[in-house]
C-alpha cells in the first residue's frame, strides 16, 4: 500500500486525469420482502432472474445493488435519467415477482428484526466472510450495538449482520485532481443538511431510534476497535475525517497511516515500473484498503479505458422512498456542490470540522427537528436553513452545471416541499406507525402494514412530502 501511495502521489504531479467532461454516477442499495413484508433472503435467485449486470449482491441476502450508468449533468438529462431508473427497477421488481419478492427503497427495512439475521443471513462471497472474520479478529469480542433514541436498543452481535442493515443512495462525480479537495470539503459541510431533509432509516429492530438510523448502526457494526483502542482515540473505520484537506492524497495517506489492513489481497502489478512504462497503475491495494474504510464522503481513484480519473463518492443518504425523492436529492446535493466549492471564500473557511461533524451527527438523530450551525445564521432548523440558504445555491449551481430549468424547478421543488412540511422519509414512516398501533395494531403489525402502504406510494413516485 506504501509503494502504491508513493507512485499515486507521483501521479498527482504529473499524470493526466480524466476530467474534461464530468460525469455523474448513482448506486441504489435495495431490499428484498415477501408477500408479507418480511425480509426474503433470495438475492441469488432475484439476481438470476433480472439477469442484468447493473443489479448486483451486497452484504446481506436480502440485499441487492443497482448501479447506475455514470452520464453527465447538464440539460435535461436527470429527466432521462428518472425514467430510466423507473423503468428498470420496474422491470426488476417484475422479474422478482417471479420468486415471490418484493424490491424496496428505503433506508432500514423496518420489518427485520434480530431472527432473520441469525440464520443463512450473507450472500454467498468469500470476500463478505473474510471482512467478517477479519473484523471480529480486530475485535477479539463480540460487537455492540447501543443506539439511543425514543426507545433505545442495545443487543450484542456476533457478526457483521447488522451492518447488512444499512441501504443506500451512493452518489459519485467525477473531479479533476486540482478541484478534489474543495469538492470534498464542501460535501462534508453539506453531510448535515443533506440527512436532515434525506432520512428515512427512522426503525431497526423493532426499535424507533434516529431519524437516519443507519448512520449510527452502521458506525458500530464495523467497528474493529475494542475499549481499550477506542479510549486511546484510535480512529473508527466508518469515519467523518477530523480536518478539512488540501489535496485527496491527505485522505489516502491518512488511510495507510491510520488503518490496517483488512482484506490480504495481492496483485501481481509493480505500480512504479507501469508507471514508468508509460501505462497507468491500476494500484489494486490502495484501492481495496480504501474500500475498507466507510468515510461519509470516500476518494475514489478509477481506472477506465486505460486512464485514470477521481471521484468523490458521496455515501451520506438513505435510499428512497421514491426515484423522484432520490434523484431530488442527487440535484440538491450536485447544485450546492458546485457553488459552495467554488466560492471565493469558502464556507468552510468560516466553519469549524467539529462543528460540520456536530450538523451530521444532529441531522441523523433528530432529522427536520435538529439545530444546524451555519456560518452567518448561527443555530437552526433545517427548514430555515434549506429555505433561507441552500435552495438559492443549489438552483444557481444547477445553472452553472448547465441543467435545464425544467430540471432545477422540477427536483429543488421537491425538497423546498420537505422543507416546508417538514415531511421526510422518516417522519412519515413514525406517523405512520403511531397511527396503526393506535388503531390497535401491534408493532411488528404495524411495521408491516407501514410497510406496505409505503411501497405502494413507492410505486406511485409521488414525492414522500405529498403522502398522506
Amino acid at each position: 500500500m506504501q509503494r502504491c501511495l508513493d507512485v499515486f502521489e507521483t501521479m498527482l504531479a504529473q499524470s493526466s486525469f480524466e476530467f474534461e467532461r464530468p460525469l455523474t454516477g448513482m448506486e441504489i442499495e435495495c431490499n428484498l420482502v415477501d408477500g408479507d413484508y418480511q425480509p426474503a433472503m433470495t438475492n441469488q435467485e432475484v439476481l438470476a432472474s433480472i439477469a442484468d449486470p447493473a443489479y448486483q449482491t451486497e452484504l446481506g441476502a436480502y440485499n441487492i445493488e443497482f448501479n447506475v450508468p455514470p452520464r453527465p449533468l447538464p440539460g435535461r438529462a436527470a429527466l432521462d435519467l428518472e425514467t430510466e431508473v423507473r423503468a428498470s427497477l420496474n422491470a426488476a421488481e417484475v422479474k422478482a415477482n417471479e420468486d415471490g419478492s418484493h424490491i424496496v427503497m428505503v433506508g432500514i427495512l423496518p420489518t427485520l428484526m434480530p431472527e432473520h439475521l441469525a440464520g443463512s443471513w450473507m450472500s454467498e462471497s468469500t470476500r463478505y466472510q473474510a471482512l467478517n472474520d477479519s473484523i471480529f479478529t480486530a475485535r477479539g469480542e463480540d460487537m455492540t450495538i447501543d443506539i439511543s433514541g425514543p426507545e433505545r436498543l442495545s443487543l450484542q452481535a456476533a457478526t457483521i449482520a447488522p451492518e447488512s442493515a444499512c441501504t443506500s443512495m451512493q452518489l459519485h462525480l467525477q473531479v479533476s485532481p486540482a478541484d478534489f479537495a474543495r469538492n470534498w470539503n464542501a460535501a462534508q459541510v453539506l453531510a448535515g443538511p443533506q440527512l436532515a431533509v434525506g432520512a428515512n432509516s427512522p426503525y431497526f429492530f423493532g426499535h424507533q431510534l434516529w431519524a437516519e438510523t443507519r448512520i449510527e448502526l452502521f458506525a458500530q457494526a464495523t467497528d474493529t476497535r475494542p475499549d481499550e483502542l477506542k479510549t486511546q482515540g484510535v480512529r473508527p473505520r466508518v469515519w467523518f475525517g477530523e480536518r478539512w484537506i488540501t489535496s485527496i492524497f491527505d485522505l489516502f495517506e491518512e488511510n495507510v497511516r491510520y488503518f490496517p489492513s483488512l482484506l490480504p489481497e495481492l496483485s501481481d502489478e509493480d505500480p512504479a515500473a507501469e508507471l514508468a512504462a508509460g501505462r497507468t497503475p491500476r494500484l489494486s491495494e490502495l484501492r481495496l484498503h480504501n474500500g475498507t474504510v466507510y468515510r461519509w464522503n470516500r476518494p475514489v481513484y478509477d481506472v477506465v479505458n486505460g486512464r485514470p480519473h477521481l471521484r468523490v463518492e458521496n455515501r451520506v443518504l438513505p435510499a428512497g422512498p421514491t426515484v423522484v425523492d432520490m434523484m431530488a436529492n442527487a440535484a440538491f446535493y450536485y447544485g450546492l456542490l458546485r457553488t459552495l466549492s467554488e466560492e471565493d471564500r469558502p464556507v468552510w473557511t468560516k466553519l469549524s470540522f467539529a462543528a460540520a461533524h456536530h450538523n451530521f451527527q444532529e441531522a441523523a438523530q433528530h432529522g427536520m427537528d435538529a439545530r444546524l450551525y451555519w456560518p452567518g445564521l448561527g443555530e437552526v432548523t433545517p427548514d430555515e436553513l434549506v429555505l433561507r440558504q441552500l435552495l438559492p445555491l443549489a438552483h444557481d449551481g444547477l445553472r452553472r452545471w448547465g441543467v435545464a430549468g425544467e430540471v432545477c424547478d422540477r427536483y429543488l421543488g421537491v425538497i423546498e416541499g420537505r422543507a416546508k412540511t417538514g415531511r421526510t422519509g422518516a417522519s412519515w414512516q413514525v406517523a405512520t406507525v403511531q397511527a396503526l398501533q393506535e388503531r390497535g395494531l401491534a408493532r411488528p403489525q404495524a411495521l408491516a402494514e407501514m410497510l406496505r402502504l409505503y411501497v405502494q406510494r413507492m410505486h406511485s413516485n409521488e414525492a414522500v412530502h405529498t403522502w398522506d
